[in-house]
């Protein structure tokens, strides 16, 4: 049964151009090409509105040394360096084996040039995925290695160069990483992004103190989980008021983990929410959270999830 069929239409959402049966989309990274949980008893993609894929490059990668994931105080880092089998082998062989009714699948596209990122968003544009998610916060080898997502002019440069070659739906997966997250949004808006993901995960690192040397292999790595929602929920908050006035939706994301965290999203911007750290000590969560969000409706008296969107008032 889909969250549709099991809640009505309350919970059903219009995001980027995708009519989604449920606001909850698995995040990228952490459900891998969209069939690692299907072998856990009780689990289904159709319970969620979408599910992003795993960062995809143009060519195969092997990514980081181990270790690669490390658990923190309310959260996780996670260092993988994105290991894919490149766009081409996800389109030849992996897409064919989804139920692409079964709900909205979202490729995610990294690279490491400006180049790469257009020819990743070529690759998919003929496939059938759903729709296309940006990860700027990838380093821009040819700019010494600088993301591309902290800083404005480089992130609308990847969006408007991917916009020009592939119509599927943009998504732009913001990075809290840098100063003005509201300009980057905007920028990134004018450029031709139909939504926008915030937030990617905040850089952090662990030690190691009886060797005295970085647990993670790669030295550093993203820190997600329950740790992050405070600043998630600020930063989405900050964007819906640049995203809001165009009608660009946000996919609000940051320590999800139950239907209250998902709410909290929804009142201060988000139109669709996103799971992810959750999903590895329980992997079932998602149906308590569908589940939690259509009683508060119900509750409230609201007809749709879109009813609830920035409905966050100013501090009595």
């Amino acid at each position: 049964m889909t969250a549709g069929a099991q809640h009505g239409d309350a919970l059903r959402v219009r995001f980027a151009g995708m009519d989604m049966a449920s606001p909850v989309v698995l995040l990228s990274g952490c459900v891998g090409f969209g069939e690692e949980y299907t072998r856990v008893a009780g689990f289904s993609n159709a319970d969620v509105g979408g599910v992003c894929l795993k960062g995809t490059t143009l060519e195969p990668r092997l990514g980081n040394a181990p270790h690669r994931v490390y658990e923190t105080p309310a959260g996780m880092l996670n260092a993988i360096g994105l290991q894919n089998p490149g766009a081409r082998a996800v389109v030849n062989d992996i897409l064919p084996e989804l139920d692409l009714e079964e709900t909205r699948y979202i490729a995610n596209i990294s690279g490491s040039t400006l180049e790469e990122y257009v020819e990743v968003a070529r690759v998919f544009d003929t496939s059938p995925i759903h729709a296309v998610e940006i990860n700027i916060s990838c380093p821009n080898v040819k700019a010494g290695g600088a993301a591309f997502g902290n800083y404005p002019d480089m992130s609308a440069r990847v969006v408007e160069a991917v916009r020009a070659v592939t119509d599927k739906p943009l998504i732009t997966k913001l990075s809290p990483n840098q100063t003005d997250i509201a300009e980057n949004a905007r920028r990134c808006i004018e450029a031709g992004s139909d939504a926008l993901s915030v937030i990617n995960t905040l850089m952090g690192m662990a030690v190691d103190l009886e060797r005295r040397v970085p647990v993670l292999g790669n030295r550093q790595g993203g820190l997600s989980g329950p740790a992050i929602k405070p600043l998630a929920l600020l930063k989405v908050h900050q964007v819906h008021q640049v995203a809001a006035p165009h009608g660009v939706p946000i996919l609000g994301q940051g320590g999800i983990a139950s239907a209250e965290d998902a709410l909290e999203f929804l009142v201060a911007g988000a139109t669709a929410v996103g799971v992810g750290t959750a999903l590895f000590y329980d992997p079932l969560v998602v149906p308590d959270i569908n589940a939690g969000i259509a009683d508060y409706l119900a509750r409230h008296g609201f007809a749709s999830v879109h009813d609830l969107v920035g409905t966050l008032a100013p501090a009595e």
